[in-house]
């Protein structure tokens, strides 16, 4: 890794662990906004050199992906190529990972299909307004609402939405005509109608699907060049570095070709792609109104229409692209500013909208070309950038040709690694309660995405909540009885504590003294606090005593504030033992500023 890249990513830690700058316009709060200023004035020729190689490969994957990933959302195809070019300029100045790539994804695609009905208008609004509320949650510092969608709840979406693509792929694989978009209804028809498959779609689809594997079992198994290799070798390793690295623009040229040939002889045993709108997208601002043959949709009226995703695209967006970012980042030993990630796409999917993007997002498969590559900044991507707007600008008329089966065959081989069958086998052996928001969003995720997303964030969030309210105990028999909870103690949790301490000490004939060992409890609330006044109230009219070991300084700093009386506290759990089993010598600390021992007055008083 080149030192002044390294330097890049460590000197950027994410927004959590970073103290504030000194002002807004001071340099390091500058440098934190355009992070391009870190690692610009170190450019180098070499640097160059290695930018200009893996622009050119995720170039020469995301044109044809950015066509497939068109027909997913169920938009024109150049609609994919509008929207692959302007994260590549944004990032170039925002992005705090050289090997993220900003663009069209199979599952951002999907969810596009879900909320915009396949209207264009309704995806470019989308776009900015998923873009104006990223953006806002990265000035607010908002990253950490992501961090309450679980891995199980992002597994389960993955999964179903990979299933999802695939299977709506099937019909274009096999030349299918007339296939509903909604789930349940394509499988039923597509099973239905499997009879009046197009044999020449479907042997086309294989053969590309066939190509692309392997191809890419090339691109895992070609070993590294090394500089004392000879000549011809490096340049054998070379073409084929290339070509299995560009396998996608191979395939999809490779099948465009078959079918011009059967043009030509006037027959066509392809369902083709078809027109595509020449030239670059206009500059405009995005469609705040759309008017059908029933009337004019105000903006109020289709943002009512796009309803639930505009929470669920913005968010998953967010989701998408930091994970990929911190997960490059720790293969390659550099971190990431998620709140500035926030900002990058927020005004990725915001500049987007107005030359007709859809909304966009990190891409996992494409990132990891651009690393594969050997990527040294975020340069790449201005390579990648113009090797779409020259697409756009010459190439459009060669689309033309390019049946739906190629690219449905590069859609379905994109997205089958996102399908992960280890994790459930995974959670099974870790912890088998994930396995209930996994399986809750999986699920439901089918009928309708934001209910799946909905309703496994609502399960995980419960898990925790009752983790909190029924904290683990640990509870040592004998003449004295000793809980130590867990964790720390909240307001849900009084209930369950309270039922414990009563059923084990003051309901045993006769009642006994309790010790409540708080070495792991951090914190407390108002209503712990009455809750171990009640307590202490009970044990005093039983005759018996209720003690505390190993309290905290913020717990001891709560119950000073309280006010707490008849509050009895030990250093050691030893102490407190002796002491309630009447042995001589051994004084407790009662609650009050003059009985603190000293070592935790000064703490108290910081």
């Amino acid at each position: 890794m080149p030192s002044s890249v390294k330097a890049l990513g460590q000197a950027r830690p994410s927004g959590a662990s970073m103290a504030p700058p000194a002002g807004c316009c001071s340099p390091a709060a500058v440098q934190r906004r355009l992070p391009i200023l870190a690692w610009l004035p170190d450019y180098s020729v070499q640097w160059l050199k290695m930018d200009f190689i893996a622009g050119l490969s995720v170039g020469l994957t995301v044109i044809p992906q950015a066509l497939a990933y068109a027909e997913v959302a169920g938009l024109p195809p150049q609609y994919g190529l509008y929207s692959a070019f302007m994260g590549c300029f944004v990032y170039f100045f925002l992005g705090t990972s050289r090997d993220v790539t900003l663009g069209p994804t199979a599952i951002m695609s999907l969810l596009v299909s879900f909320y915009t009905f396949h209207e264009p208008a309704y995806a470019v609004l989308l776009a900015f307004l998923s873009g104006c509320i990223q953006l806002a949650m990265g000035f607010l510092r908002l990253g950490f609402l992501l961090d309450f969608i679980s891995c199980p709840v992002i597994k389960g979406f993955t999964s179903a939405a990979t299933i999802t693509i695939g299977f709506g792929q099937i019909k274009n694989l096999l030349g299918l005509q007339d296939i509903p978009r909604q789930f349940f209804l394509q499988v039923y028809q597509t099973f239905r109608k499997v009879g009046e498959t197009r044999v020449g779609d479907a042997v086309l689809g294989l053969v590309c699907m066939v190509l692309l594997l392997v191809l890419k079992l090339m691109r895992d198994h070609v070993p590294p060049v090394h500089p004392e290799m000879p000549p011809g070798v490096r340049l054998s390793h070379g073409l084929v570095w290339t070509a299995t690295t560009a396998r996608n623009a191979l395939v999809v040229s490779f099948a465009a070709l078959v079918a011009y040939s059967f043009e030509v002889t006037g027959y066509q045993p392809f369902v083709l792609t078809g027109q595509t709108a020449e030239g670059l997208p206009p500059v405009r601002t995005p469609p705040f109104s759309v008017t059908t043959a029933n009337g004019t949709v105000s903006f109020t009226e289709m943002v009512q229409d796009m309803g639930a995703g505009l929470a669920v695209v913005p968010l998953m967006g967010l989701l998408e692209s930091i994970a990929v970012a911190k997960s490059f980042a720790s293969q390659n030993n550099y971190r990431v500013d998620a709140n500035q990630e926030l900002l990058a796409i927020g005004l990725t999917n915001v500049l987007g909208s107005l030359v007709s993007s859809y909304p966009v997002t990190g891409s996992f498969g494409r990132t990891a070309v651009n690393a594969q590559s050997g990527v040294c900044t975020p340069a790449g991507g201005l390579v990648t950038g113009a090797l779409v707007l020259l697409s756009l600008d010459y190439l459009t008329s060669p689309f033309y040709y390019i049946p739906k089966s190629a690219l449905a065959a590069v859609t379905i081989m994109a997205v089958a690694p996102l399908f992960d069958a280890s994790i459930f086998r995974t959670l099974w052996r870790v912890k088998r309660l994930d396995l209930l928001p996994l399986c809750v969003t999986f699920l439901l995720c089918f009928w309708e995405v934001q209910y799946g997303i909905l309703a496994g964030t609502l399960v995980s969030v419960l898990i925790l909540l009752h983790s909190v309210a029924r904290p683990k105990m640990q509870v040592s028999e004998g003449p004295v009885l000793v809980l130590q909870p867990a964790s720390g103690l909240h307001f849900p949790a009084v209930e369950a504590l309270r039922e414990a301490i009563l059923s084990r000490a003051l309901e045993a004939s006769p009642p006994r003294c309790a010790v409540l060992e708080c070495t792991h409890v951090c914190s407390i609330d108002y209503t712990v606090v009455l809750g171990l006044e009640e307590l202490l109230g009970d044990f005093h009219r039983q005759g018996v005593t209720l003690a505390f070991v190993g309290l905290q300084v913020p717990v001891l700093r709560v119950l000073l504030s309280a006010d707490l009386k008849g509050v009895q506290y030990f250093s050691t759990l030893e102490e407190a033992e002796k002491h309630l089993s009447q042995e001589p010598g051994i004084q407790p600390y009662n609650i009050s500023e003059d009985s603190v021992p000293e070592h935790k007055v000064a703490l108290l008083k910081a």
